[in-house]
């Protein structure tokens, strides 16, 4: 191969090349005076001085040394030659685009987070003290890897170089001291603020064989990125280069790109902080700054701890704050901050976990907005108003409304904490779920514009707080909940629980249609007579004697009843809440109706059977015997919540909606992709029921009631379809819980649950929405059930997702839930996810509400053995040691 060829400029702007291969011959000098010309595949435009880049414009202010192979000077314009040097050939820019070269300088994309950018091609900088193979290699490599190369030849005109162009690459020649200090040349480079991007390489001469390696930390310490052992081959250049520039160049050009994003936030109106996982501030920007009154210089490096705290906070918010944020949840709401001249103002605060170095939160990004409702923050934003940021602050007052203010003003915290249970060790362990609701993460829209008007209100007229009294019962009472719901965790446990729980189908596959069978035996006449409750067997009424315990073991009734719990159990919680009575039927005829629902339950499922159905009914009963519930629902809603959750599941196939919609499956059809297995239950519940008058319950009772009764009944089944889960929780917080919150704590309310509870029976729509939350959180209350329940629901669970995800793959459908493979999955971590993102909200509004400090407990106790089998990265549902026992 041969190698480059020499290229010098003279004063009056000609360019000359030499061959290097022709070096033997001291007078062969090729010299282009005017117009283009070719040159060993090397375009070169020569037309005058004025057309040749400026890069060429950069001249020696001393010649090179007079040693090694050098290029040859020109040759006179009248033809003469000259043997002397020219001093001003030292810094050559080429194009790399030749006639023999398949490289392209071309644009690349790159993705920076959210941010897409364009990156240019590469500009690499040589710096060498003579040209020699060495030189050539690399300026060959630029050549094939489609970069634009410029040399230099001294430390003088590398500088000027490099401030005009800002290359990416620097290699600097570092194998010979006697021309010039390469050190000396990398820590003036690494001196300009421009160098803070760049990659600095130094070409240093080989070891021999039979000494050791020298260190590399000296040129780590002049700011050298790289050491390259001395190789001449045009291949091992490029190679470095092209590795240079997929790793450190383009992890360079990312944190380039962050400028733009410290140019935003510098000029953002919002008051922004970051601080490290301690707590320690790395950053504020200019609105912090003067919302504050401090200078950055007085912030960065101190701990948040250090800067004096507003007492206008109450005691343990802080702790919430904190326990919330280190689960890597965002936390919202009002809190109150200490300026530097000593004044309290009361801002909306937003603060974002972001994980970084290993996979832990490494960051909290703050974003912090005035709440101006008092004299404080009132006179602070009119000097903002006053500033040079005048401009903005309509918008920016008008915005200090959009931060989501979930906490309000009226609720201690400290005092919700002290009536939400009376376990105290509990209350150490875990802040109240009172406290909780007003910190969640799962605000929808309409929950922004609730949160606006209630801050409205506090300074309003009467009339005006009357009006929007009104308002916000009409929105409390409208279908406008869902939640807009971002990327959690980048968890595939996670992501897979939303996908196959919160979604009703992925995509419809042509040719593959799934029906499963349905065992719809209307008649029953094969089934033996069911017992009356007098007759049940002593083992089975011992068992039945402690069913009012939260405590309840679902499996020993489904051991000693042949997995038909449900009837047993039905006839004593019926019986207890006065079912027969109220529909006006007979025993006879309700012990027949449990007897056709239960056969209608497929005992082959895992989970979705009837123990699944039995269960839920005890969880449901036991939430109708707390006061609260008991004291605001009619005896109508009591016997449809019993009702709902003995059918809620009847004949599930034991896959998930989504399964049935990708199958193309009777059922998908049918119900058109929405609610699938919800509709089936309910409708199929009332078809047996209604077929036979042996098992009718309803023959006995008016129309009207017979209305009210079915569709409170199909409300309930309904409400326990994932996909509006958070649409349920949400309107639950918002309708029940923050007002209730909110009316204990007004110094006018004596806090009496009588009051409450009748506030509640004065609305229709809360009982519906309490109704639709004891359903929800019975169907899926096994997390909080003692420990050994809870570890035998999480196995059959998991079973049946295992089972599913077999049979997708055997018929070629989409695998809803990848994670749960039976050869891969992780069932602790499946255990995990699934309490962070359904179940800890839910149940934290539930006992809100109901008061249930064991099921509380449970859940705590249990989450801790989750997350010490996923710690220990056991995949099982219990210790090697416990199993063994």
């Amino acid at each position: 191969m041969g190698c480059a060829p020499s290229i010098h400029v003279s004063h009056s702007g000609v360019i000359y090349c030499r061959d290097s291969e022709e070096s033997n011959s001291p007078h062969q000098t090729t010299t282009i005076s005017q117009g283009t010309t070719t040159l060993h595949g090397l375009f070169v435009k020569t037309d005058a001085a004025d057309s040749i880049p400026s890069v060429l414009a950069y001249q020696s202010r001393q010649p090179p040394p007079s040693a090694g192979p050098r290029r040859k000077e020109p040759r006179e314009s009248g033809g003469a030659s000259a043997r002397s040097r020219t001093p001003h050939c030292c810094s050559v820019e080429a194009e790399t685009q030749t006639s023999s070269s398949s490289a392209k300088a071309s644009t690349a994309e790159v993705q920076v987070g959210p941010m897409r950018l364009t990156q240019y091609p590469i500009q690499v900088l040589l710096i060498f003290a003579k040209e020699d193979n060495q030189s050539n290699g690399f300026w060959w490599a630029c050549d094939r890897a489609g970069y634009r190369c410029n040399v230099a030849w001294t430390l003088e005109s590398a500088l000027e170089c490099f401030l005009d162009k800002h290359q990416e690459i620097i290699v600097i020649d570092h194998r010979n001291s006697k021309y010039f200090d390469a050190e000396d040349i990398c820590r003036s480079i690494r001196a300009t603020e421009l160098s803070e991007h760049t990659v600095i390489l130094a070409v240093v001469p080989r070891t021999p064989a039979d000494q050791e390696e020298t260190s590399v930390l000296p040129l780590l310490d002049a700011g050298f990125d790289r050491q390259f052992m001395e190789n001449s081959s045009v291949t091992a250049c490029y190679n470095e280069l092209v590795q240079i520039e997929h790793g450190e160049v383009r992890s360079q050009f990312k944190l380039r790109a962050c400028n733009a994003v410290f140019t935003a936030l510098d000029h953002c109106q919002e008051a922004v902080e970051i601080t490290s996982e301690d707590h320690v501030i790395q950053y504020v920007n200019p609105a912090f700054e003067r919302m504050m009154g401090y200078c950055k210089g007085e912030l960065i490096g101190k701990e948040l701890t250090e800067l004096p705290k507003s007492d206008k906070n109450s005691a343990d918010l802080l702790d919430n704050i904190n326990t919330f944020i280190k689960k890597g949840k965002e936390w919202q709401g009002v809190y109150y901050a200490r300026r530097k001249s000593g004044d309290s103002i009361q801002q909306h605060v937003k603060i974002t976990p972001v994980v970084g170095q290993g996979g832990k939160i490494r960051h909290f990004v703050s974003l912090k907005r005035l709440h101006c409702t008092n004299e404080n923050n009132k006179q602070l934003y009119k000097s903002h108003r006053e500033d040079k940021y005048t401009g903005d602050n309509s918008q920016s007052e008008s915005g200090s409304y959009k931060s989501k203010n979930r906490r309000k003003d009226s609720v201690d915290v400290k005092s919700i904490t002290s009536q939400s249970s009376d376990a105290p060790s509990l209350q150490t362990r875990r802040y109240s779920s009172m406290a909780r609701i007003h910190s969640m993460t799962i605000e929808a829209p309409i929950t922004k514009v609730i949160n606006i008007i209630n801050a409205a209100q506090e300074n309003s007229p009467i009339t005006v707080a009357e009006a929007l009294d009104r308002v916000l019962e009409i929105l409390r009472t409208t279908e406008l909940y869902s939640p807009q719901l971002g990327t959690k965790d980048e968890d595939p446990h996670t992501s897979d629980l939303v996908g196959g729980l919160m979604n009703d189908g992925l995509r419809r596959l042509s040719g593959n249609e799934y029906v499963f069978s349905k065992n719809m035996n209307l008649s029953h006449t094969h089934l033996p007579v069911p017992n009356t409750i007098s007759d049940v067997p002593p083992c089975i009424a011992q068992l039945l004697d402690n069913e009012e315990s939260w405590d309840f073991n679902i499996f020993e009734l489904e051991a000693v009843t042949n997995k038909r719990p449900l009837v047993y159990l039905g006839l004593k919680v019926f019986a207890r809440f006065g079912v027969s009575e109220f529909l006006n039927c007979s025993e006879a005829t309700l012990r027949a109706w449990l007897q056709v629902i239960e056969a209608n339950y497929h005992s082959s499922n895992s989970y979705h059977n009837s123990t699944h159905a039995a269960d839920v009914l005890h969880a449901t009963a036991f939430f109708l015997g707390k006061e609260r519930v008991k004291g605001s629902l009619d005896h109508l809603d009591e016997v449809a919540a019993l009702i709902a959750a003995t059918i809620h599941d009847v004949d599930h196939p034991g896959r998930t909606n989504s399964f049935l919609c990708n199958a193309g499956s009777e059922l998908a059809v049918l119900y058109n992709d929405t609610a699938v297995l919800e509709s089936h239950h309910t409708a199929l519940a009332f078809q047996l029921t209604t077929k036979d008058s042996k098992y009718n319950i309803f023959k006995n009772i008016d129309r009207n009631r017979y209305r009210t009764l079915r569709q409170a009944i199909i409300d309930m089944v309904l409400a326990t379809e994932m996909t509006k889960h958070f649409e349920h929780v949400n309107k639950f917080v918002n309708s029940i819980n923050k007002p209730m919150a909110s009316e204990e704590t007004s110094p006018h309310s004596e806090g009496s649950n009588t009051e409450c509870t009748t506030n509640i029976k004065n609305f229709p729509d809360n009982q519906t929405l309490i109704k639709r939350m004891m359903i929800k959180c019975a169907d899926v209350a096994n997390p909080c059930r003692p420990l050994e329940l809870c570890i035998e629901w999480a196995g059959r669970i998991s079973e049946e997702y295992f089972a599913q995800t077999d049979e997708e793959k055997r018929q070629g459908l989409p695998v809803v839930m990848p994670v749960f493979d039976r050869n891969t999955c992780s069932i602790p971590k499946s255990q995990i996810s699934f309490i962070d993102y359904f179940i800890t909200d839910m149940f934290d509004a539930w006992d809100a509400f109901a008061h249930l400090p064991v099921l509380m407990q449970h859940l705590a106790n249990n989450y801790k053995h989750w997350k010490t089998l996923d710690d220990l990265k056991c995949k099982s549902l219990r210790l090697p040691s416990e199993n063994n026992n």
